[in-house]
Formats: structure tokens, C-alpha cells, sequence
């Protein structure tokens, strides 16, 4: 089956890869062929991906729409790899504006992800105008009083998973405890803890949350988020090997302003605990400018 990339992406990947006059980014032939070739174990060099043109540009575009979805995210993704790695080298400024959040979303789209779990989302991922109005809302909430604050920012951020696909759930209570949402990322139940203090949150409210989730069933995972941040002593106190990750409001503001999906944000982050076990990274580290 061969994938049928909607031109208003083709124009995305133009622009992130630098393909206008034919080429891509600063190959030449024979480096575009030696990629191909270490990378992904492809011949791009073959007739079949010259019907339309003999340029990079032109063989690229007909490969893309050649291959399975599988290949062309494989191919995509191992692209900007050496997008970045060569804009970090030479020291390139980004020239597109949201580059990597539209590059995400370009990926999702591929994968066909919004079009199954956008069904049960109220707004699609892409939507500008939400995205900023939860920038905005964001502001308000800081000029609410503590108590209000709290329940509106589980709204919010209830708003926010669901934007972005991830079937959110409103806070509900249990015997003896109280849980503030649940969401679902990657197929897998996530709980939820909200916090908007004015002071950073301490160690014994992450051992407090991660007792929560253990309590459930052995694949529930949690995500705790505390708007003034983590102590750095309760971060390094409450350790690794944890079924938590954590978020704060730098990560949020973050997000939402370089339009990165925040599917895209916790699943890093999810990465990089299980290889390094951090539960606490930031987004600014995980998608550096």
C-alpha cells in the first residue's frame, strides 16, 4: 500500500528539507545516494523513483508517495536527524517557524494517529486558533485565587489532552483518595495529578501520587503536574525507576507556544525516562530550539 502524502504536507516538507529548485537540504548526488543507502538500506538512484524528474527533489517527492507509511516515516524522521545534526554543526539558525512542531504533526498525520484518535477529541491537533486560546487561558489562570485556580487548571489541562487526541477523563474520586483526570497516550492509561502552588513541589507529594498509582493496575502509569515546578532536592529524593513523569509551567507555556503536540511532549518524555529513568525533563532539553 502506497501513501498518499496531502500536498499542503508535501509544501511542509518542501520547506523543512530545503527542496525547492530540486534539491534537498546540502546533498549532493552522491551523498543523497550514500544516505539513502547507510541509512535506511534504500537505492534511490532506481528508475522507478525518477518518473518525475531526475533532481533529489523530484526523486524524493516520488518516493514518498511510493513506499508504505512505514518506510516514509522511517525515511522522514532519519531526514531530520541529519537536518538537525547538520544545522547544529554548522551552527544554522532555524529558519522555519515552528519547524519541529510541524514536522510532528506532518508524522502524525502520516501514521494516520489523528484520524483515529481525533474522533473522540473536540478539536483537531492542528487547530491554531485553540492552540492560542489556551496560551491565553493559561495567562488568566494565574489571576485567579488558589482555591478556583486549582479546579479550572485541571479543566485546562483536560482541554489540552484532549486538543491534542489523548481522550482525557475528568478528575474522579476513589475510597480515601482523590484522582484529578486520566488521559490516554500511546494506548496506555495515564493518571493524573494538578497542582498550582505558589511554592515547588516537594518530594512527598510525588511519593504521595506515585503511591496512588501503584495502587492500580500494573500497566497505569502517571503524569504529575505542578505549575510552580519541582524542588531539585525532591527530584533527586524521590529517585528514578519510577511509573511517573513529571510537566511544569515552563513546559506548558513551552509547548503551546512553539506548537508542539503535546502528544509529542509526554511521549519524549516517557523516552527519555525509560532510558535514562528521569522522570523530570524539560521540554526545553527534549526539543531544543
Amino acid at each position: 500500500m502506497t501513501t498518499n502524502i496531502r500536498p499542503i504536507d508535501m509544501l511542509i516538507l518542501d520547506s523543512l528539507f530545503e527542496m525547492s529548485g530540486g534539491y534537498v537540504l546540502n546533498f549532493s548526488n552522491k551523498t543523497f545516494a550514500e544516505f539513502f543507502a547507510g541509512e535506511l538500506n534504500i537505492d534511490i538512484d532506481q528508475p522507478a523513483y525518477s518518473r518525475d524528474g531526475t533532481s533529489k527533489g523530484r526523486r524524493l517527492k516520488c518516493f514518498l508517495q511510493s513506499v508504505n507509511k512505514e518506510t516514509v516515516v522511517r525515511t522522514l524522521n532519519a531526514l531530520w536527524e541529519y537536518r538537525e545534526a547538520m544545522r547544529a554543526r554548522f551552527g544554522n539558525e532555524e529558519k522555519v517557524v515552528n519547524a519541529h512542531g510541524q514536522f510532528l504533526q506532518v508524522i502524525d498525520r502520516i501514521r494516520g494517529v489523528a484520524s483515529q484518535e481525533q474522533k473522540n477529541a473536540p478539536e483537531p491537533a492542528t487547530n491554531r486558533p485553540a492552540i492560542k486560546q489556551l496560551s491565553a487561558d493559561l495567562l488568566t489562570l494565574s489571576g485567579m485565587a488558589s482555591q478556583a485556580r486549582g479546579y479550572e487548571f485541571e479543566k485546562f489541562l483536560k482541554r489540552c489532552f484532549d486538543l491534542f487526541g489523548m481522550r482525557a477523563r475528568d478528575a474522579f474520586r476513589l475510597q480515601g483518595e482523590q484522582i484529578d483526570g486520566s488521559f490516554l497516550l500511546a494506548d496506555q492509561t495515564y493518571l493524573l495529578e494538578a497542582k498550582w502552588h505558589n511554592a515547588p513541589t516537594g518530594v512527598s507529594d510525588l511519593h504521595n501520587f506515585h503511591g496512588k498509582v501503584e495502587q492500580k493496575a500494573e500497566w497505569s502509569r502517571g503524569l504529575f503536574v505542578s505549575y510552580a515546578g519541582f524542588t531539585s532536592d525532591g527530584i533527586s529524593a524521590f529517585g528514578k525507576r519510577k511509573r511517573i513523569i513529571c510537566m511544569d509551567g515552563h513546559d506548558i507555556y513551552e509547548a503551546l507556544d512553539r506548537e508542539i503536540p503535546l502528544s509529542h511532549v509526554l511521549g519524549e518524555k516517557v523516552r527519555r525516562a525509560a532510558e535514562t529513568g528521569a522522570v523530570f525533563s524539560r521540554v526545553r532539553d527534549l526539543f531544543p530550539v
